[in-house]
């Protein structure tokens, strides 16, 4: 199922780890996240996907299934919607990645693991390594590292103080997992 394991299509990959870590499991679920914390990493991935959407609507600028999963998760951030609704964006917005290739695939991805966040905060770093794909995809030939490295610094400079700690630590856990995009960014 698509919404529960943010794998790459090209090689099989899960982003989401067997063991689930306790600071992205919400109270509720018997983890330690506050709803508060869930919310910023939500905004967070939205705005990582966000900043790469412009490579998908280069190419489908009809399609405005990406561009609403992002919308979704933050209205789902502000309690305008509900979790199911933001969820159900963001297979829509990955479902928009189907048939395309390079940047503008990675870009609806992004998307739409920033919608999902609502359900499974892990999904954060899910946006924030798609969004880095993206980037890498989208430049020059011998550009990617780098385009991929500012990406990644871009990202770590939008960290909500409250939740920086918490991603970092995320990233360094499961960059493996993520095509270890996270290497090149400083801290």
């Amino acid at each position: 199922m698509i919404l529960a394991t943010a794998g790459s299509w090209e090689t099989g990959a899960v982003i989401l780890s067997d063991v689930r870590d306790p600071r992205l499991v919400t109270v509720r679920r018997g983890g330690t996240l506050v709803d508060a914390d869930h919310h910023l990493l939500a905004l967070w991935a939205a705005d990582c996907a966000e900043h790469v959407l412009h490579h998908f609507d280069a190419v489908r600028p009809d399609d405005g299934r990406p561009r609403r999963g992002i919308e979704l998760a933050r209205s789902w951030a502000r309690g305008d919607v509900t979790m199911s609704d933001a969820r159900t964006a963001g297979g829509h917005a990955m479902g928009a990645a189907r048939d395309l290739r390079g940047a503008a695939r990675y870009a609806a991805y992004a998307a739409g693991q920033a919608a999902v966040v609502a359900h499974v905060a892990a999904h954060e770093l899910g946006a924030a390594a798609y969004a880095i794909k993206a980037a890498r995809a989208a430049a020059p030939p011998g550009e990617a590292d780098a385009a991929g490295r500012l990406e990644c610094l871009w990202q770590r400079e939008r960290l909500p103080t409250a939740i920086r700690e918490l991603v970092l630590d995320d990233q360094r856990l499961r960059n493996e997992l993520c095509w270890s995009v996270f290497d090149g960014g400083a801290q």
